[in-house]
This record gives structure tokens, sequence and C-alpha cells, in this order.
């Protein structure tokens, strides 16, 4: 990890140095930066993110955070002392820093995994109603009749688009919380 302050930051921004900041940080599993402005944070989430290409999170507790909150992929807001300004800016909100674990590696391979197998279930669904009416276009001759009436297309979209979401958002999750939280690297097996 890397742990950098804002006048280094200052420095290296202003400096040109960028490049060599950037060579460090390919090394670096995460980078903290303390004791600087709104203004540099943001600027650095925005530099890793354009030149390295990389997916990144921020975590911030107060007002002074909301810019790097909103340059990132997944911002995260941490209620507390600070006021709520970075929990309104965010994707996500949590009570205290502890909770990061379980919201990264428990609700976040639960929600790729619910995703996956819902992208999954969108094609089948739609290939199994086109499959329908293109047959039926053998059977009518090409036509362009219409196979059903158009309140039984709303319901069959209405049906089959918003119950089983539900039904895999409620009750679908593939492993335990706590074998999750035990055995970290199965999420990046989920990948």
């Amino acid at each position: 990890g890397l742990v950098i302050d804002g006048r280094t930051l200052n420095i290296i921004l202003q400096g040109g140095l960028e490049e060599k900041f950037l060579e460090l940080t390919r090394h670096c599993r995460s980078v903290l930066c303390c004791r600087s402005t709104p203004l540099q944070k943001s600027m650095v989430v925005k530099l890793i993110r354009r030149q390295l290409k990389v997916m990144t999170l921020s975590i911030g507790d107060g007002a002074n955070d909301v810019s790097m909150i909103q340059a990132a992929d997944v911002g995260i807001g941490i209620s507390g002392q600070e006021g709520m300004q970075a929990v309104m800016a965010s994707d996500f909100a949590i009570t205290r820093f502890k909770h990061l674990k379980k919201l990264l590696l428990v609700h976040g391979h639960w929600c790729y995994a619910r995703l996956a197998k819902m992208v999954i279930y969108f094609f089948y669904k739609n290939v199994c109603y086109v499959s329908l009416l293109f047959w039926y276009q053998f059977f009518c001759g090409f036509s362009g009749s219409t196979m059903v009436d158009y309140w039984q297309m709303i319901f069959f979209n209405l049906f089959f688009t918003s119950v089983p979401p539900l039904l895999f958002g409620v009750l679908d999750q593939d492993v335990s919380a706590e074998t999750l939280l035990r055995l970290p690297e199965l999420y990046k097996n989920g990948q």
C-alpha cells in the first residue's frame, strides 16, 4: 500500500510527476491519501482511473470526501461525526468502517452472482418470446398478424420481468455469509 500526504501530492500533481506516481501506484494494491484537499483526492482518483484503466473505490466520511466519492466508480460513505454529506453522495452507505469487509466480500459476491444469473435469465425470456413469434409467422404465412393480444404481451413481460428478479434478490445466496467471510478468495472466483 501507499500512504501519501497533501504536500507531497501537491508536488506530484503540479510538478509533472504524474507518470512516476502512476508507476509507483502500479505496484500497490491500495493508495491512501491523508491530509489532502478535496480537489487533490478527486484528481488522484481521476488520474488513476483514466491512466491505469482500473476500477476505483473511494471511501469517505465527511463533506471533504464528496468529490472523491463522486469521481470513483464505486463510492462508499461512512455516516458518523463528520455529517451525512459523504453518505448522500455515495453509492453505498455504512455506519462503521468495520462493515466494509462484509459489504465487499458478502454483499458484493451475492450481487455479482445474482446479476450474472439475471442477465442469462433475461436472454432466455426474450429468446423464448421471439422464437414463438418467429414460428408463428410460418404458421400464418408471414402475414404480420399478431399471435397474442396486446394486453397478454404486457402481462407476459410484466410477470416474467418482475417476479423472477424479486425471487432472485430475496432468496438466491449461492454461498453463506460465514463462508464468504472465512474465504475471501471466493470473491475473485465468482468473477
